[in-house]
Parts: C-alpha cells; sequence; structure tokens
C-alpha cells in the first residue's frame, strides 16, 4: 500500500450557512461518491461537523469539498480539520447522517 493509499482517520467542523441547506445531505452523497465512511451531524452552534475515514488522498479532496464548495446553498466560511491519524482499517460501513 502506497502512501496515497494509506487510510487515515479525521475530523471536520465547517461553519457558515450550513444548516437548513442540505449541507448534511450533500457531505453524505460526496463522501459516498469518494468511497469515504464516517458521519456527518448539524452543531448546537450552527456548524456541521463529522468524521472521515478512507484513503488519504479521497480524504484530501473530501477536505477540499468542506473547504470550498459544500451544497448549492451553503456559504462557508471556514473548515476546521483535527485528530488526523492513520488507522488500519476502516470503522464505519458507510458514510452515515447522524441526527
Amino acid at each position: 500500500m502506497t502512501e496515497a493509499d494509506s487510510l487515515i482517520s479525521q475530523d471536520f467542523e465547517v461553519f457558515g450557512k450550513v444548516q437548513g441547506v442540505f449541507f448534511r445531505k450533500y457531505t453524505q452523497a460526496e463522501g459516498t461518491r469518494l468511497g469515504l465512511v464516517g458521519w456527518v451531524q448539524n452543531t448546537e452552534h450552527g456548524t456541521v461537523k463529522g468524521h472521515l475515514q478512507g484513503p488519504v488522498t479521497k480524504v484530501r479532496e473530501m477536505q477540499q469539498w468542506l473547504q470550498e464548495t459544500g451544497s448549492p446553498k451553503s456559504r462557508i466560511t471556514r473548515a476546521q480539520f483535527h485528530n488526523e491519524k492513520k488507522i488500519q482499517h476502516l470503522e464505519h460501513g458507510s458514510f452515515q447522517i447522524r441526527k
């Protein structure tokens, strides 16, 4: 397995107008499209947070999507990524929306 194919795990939080604009649904769809697993949920602070797992290159693509694209009606002001670590295997079976 090359470095680009190694698996990583990472948490994220996205700030801006990201609630009430189908952000979680689009995040789930994009994560699934990229072959990632994890979860996404709204916070009580008006942000969206979640957890990503997958190949490094695909997680980097998702980071860019979370920072620059999001859902069509969202307005992202910033995205933070933390707790990145290498993992040996995926700990989730799919990409889920948490309530």
